[in-house]
């Protein structure tokens, strides 16, 4: 649809009129392992997050990001090493309950848009649109036998398509003081999406520190506000936990804050901060015996590209990585087939080359945890994918 002023207009009008809906669902299930899906919103440079370090070629791509454990990434197997600032996952790491997929993606390609990347991975299709109006994590609740909903605790502030549908799922979202409307919020990225200038622009406005003093500083601080309050991700998370020690089994939730277009390695630095501190208060607040039955998913859109840009960042590009985490987890491994880095191996000589579904290792982490049958995960909650072979992600 063409974007018109009138259009924007509309859609202000039918989102002010809505309800509002929260970053947090959670749902009863019948099974016993807990599941977290944390979208990671704004596309995630896995090559900065996950660095193959040993890759010939990756120290050419990245001028000024990290190139590995000189520059204080944590080596993980003498090839990959962990950014900096997920320092205090370390222990985890080395316990086994913190792995990573690398070169993983959705079906998307090419245009490279937020918001048709994460329709499609929030829905879990093949195609952006087609008519799907459910997220796949509903889809997984349709087929379950005795899935029932948490009571409603309050009203929230972004929306979550992949708990989208039909089967019933609670809500709730920490309390927040709005300084601008979140319409207004979406309104703009939606213009920023189709103007470069001003994405890239915003894009740096998100990762501005509050604390820094800088000019912008205010709206960074309104735009914290709006998404998770003060320290939301801390309240998302212990809330979470909290649930998951109860009757809950599925807890999904977003963190915002991964679009690097300039001046990636202050941005990326504070939006790993916040999903190490995420996944350290999900560990405290589940308590061993929780933890030892909780795999937690954190998925992206799309990853970046592999070379640096011009102002110390990367754009929008294909290939990515995702990272799991729990007890329940196989971790102290980086999962995936390694596609290299040299400008033929690229895809469209620019971006990290997809080697496999990132729905792939979301499905088999489901097969695990509930006991469903490949068929139907093939076939209703990721329709029309091929699973593949068992990663062994969970025993």
């Amino acid at each position: 649809m063409e974007l018109t002023r009138r259009s924007l207009l509309a859609l202000g009008c039918s989102a002010a009129a809505s309800p509002l809906i929260t970053p947090v669902a959670l749902a009863a299930a019948p099974w016993d392992t807990r599941l977290v899906v944390i979208i990671l919103r704004g596309g995630m440079d896995g090559l900065d997050v996950v660095q193959p370090y040993g890759d010939p070629d990756f120290s050419a791509l990245r001028r000024t990001l990290s190139q590995g454990p000189s520059d204080g990434a944590i080596d993980l197997d003498g090839f990959f090493a962990m950014h900096q600032a997920l320092a205090d996952l370390a222990p985890m790491w080395r316990r086994g309950d913190l792995a990573f997929a690398h070169a993983v993606s959705t079906p998307y390609r090419d245009k490279r848009s937020h918001f048709d990347g994460q329709d499609m991975l929030e829905a879990g299709t093949e195609h952006v649109g087609g008519g799907v109006r459910d997220g796949w994590l509903n889809r997984l609740l349709q087929v379950v036998p005795g899935a029932a909903a948490e009571t409603a605790y309050a009203i929230g502030l972004d929306s979550l398509p992949v708990l989208a549908g039909p089967a019933p799922v609670s809500n709730w979202s920490p309390q927040a003081d709005l300084t601008i409307s979140p319409q207004a919020m979406s309104l703009l990225e939606l213009v920023s999406e189709r103007d470069p200038a001003l994405h890239a622009a915003l894009a740096e406005a998100q990762m501005l520190d509050e604390d820094t003093g800088m000019q912008g500083a205010s709206l960074q601080k309104q735009m914290n506000t709006i998404r998770q309050g003060a320290a939301g991700h801390i309240k998302i998370a212990d809330f979470a936990a909290k649930r998951l020690r109860g009757a809950a089994r599925i807890a999904a939730f977003s963190l915002n804050g991964w679009d690097t277009h300039r001046g990636q390695a202050r941005g990326l630095s504070t939006a790993l901060g916040r999903l190490s501190q995420t996944l350290l208060t999900l560990e405290a607040g589940l308590g061993p015996q929780v933890w030892g039955k909780t795999a937690v998913v954190a998925m992206t859109e799309f990853g970046r590209t592999a070379r640096e840009n011009g102002t110390r960042g990367t754009d929008h590009g294909t290939g990515g990585a995702m990272v799991m985490a729990g007890g329940a987890v196989r971790g102290g491994k980086v999962y995936g087939t390694w596609p290299g880095l040299a400008e033929a191996d690229l895809f469209q000589r620019r971006d990290v080359m997809p080697t496999r579904d990132v729905r792939a290792f979301a499905g088999w982490i489901m097969r695990a945890a509930t006991g469903l049958d490949a068929s139907v995960l093939e076939g209703t909650v990721f329709p029309g994918m091929d699973l593949g072979t068992d990663p062994g992600l969970m025993p």
